[in-house]
């Protein structure tokens, strides 16, 4: 299989084991989440499921969502009630420990806030995002307050990170995030603690949220090129 055929199997396995009817979901963005929400936008439309309340974390996720016909909710909905029964999301990195880092598309902030208000949190993945370190070959995204952008670089230098703003593609300038914020991209030249760091960063003034995923350790479905999904939990 090449890696789309491992994003497509690893989304469908993930929604068919996970998913049930009457559940509140959460439903991630990127390229391994999109066919996860296509599968079940399948399966609503054969009937297959039922009676599903999707929160989406982009307005990719929503986009896509309203094509399949997907009920969208927020958090805030009444039918929502701030909690979900599952989130289902890619991953930019995992470790062994099930750690992971997100937020290459952008959109950290509100996947994190599903990520971490969902009862079970599910990461689909093709076998390239699986390291033995996170943080060291791909980015971590930061969010931040665009006013704090000097004294932040300069605090996350302090913890040895190497820190690049991210600029947009095909627009002149950084890229500015569905909250109107910006992203700096940092990197690590040595092993790091991912949960540490995700406290440490996140009490720097003007941080918004970092693409540290390590509170909700989450059940993470690897798609292989052999066919195979293995199951971690």
């Amino acid at each position: 299989m090449d890696q789309k055929e491992m994003k497509e199997l690893v989304g469908k396995t993930a929604v068919e084991r996970l998913v049930k009817s009457g559940m509140k979901l959460g439903l991630g963005t990127g390229s391994t989440a999109m066919p996860a929400v296509r599968h079940l936008g399948a399966l609503l439309r054969d009937g297959v499921l039922k009676d599903i309340k999707a929160v989406p974390t982009s307005f990719q996720t929503t986009i896509e969502c309203e094509k399949w016909g997907i009920p969208l909710y927020t958090l805030n909905s009444a039918e929502i009630g701030g909690e979900l029964d599952l989130a289902i999301d890619g991953a930019d990195e995992i470790d062994s420990n099930n750690n992971c880092t997100k937020g290459g598309g952008g959109a950290l902030l509100v996947e994190k806030i599903v990520a971490y208000n969902s009862k079970k949190f599910a990461v689909v993945a093709d076998e390239s995002k699986v390291v033995n370190n996170l943080g060291l070959v791909f980015p971590v995204p930061i969010e931040i307050i665009p006013e704090a952008r000097m004294p932040i670089i300069r605090e996350l230098r302090k913890l040895g990170a190497e820190v690049v703003l991210r600029e947009a593609v095909r627009k002149a300038g950084p890229v500015i995030t569905e909250h109107a914020n910006l992203l700096l991209d940092i990197k690590f030249m040595e092993k790091i603690d991912p949960a540490a760091l995700e406290a440490e960063i996140a009490r720097i003034p003007g941080v918004v949220e970092t693409g540290f995923f390590t509170r909700n350790r989450p059940i993470v479905f690897i798609g292989y090129s052999s066919g195979e999904v293995k199951v971690r939990e």
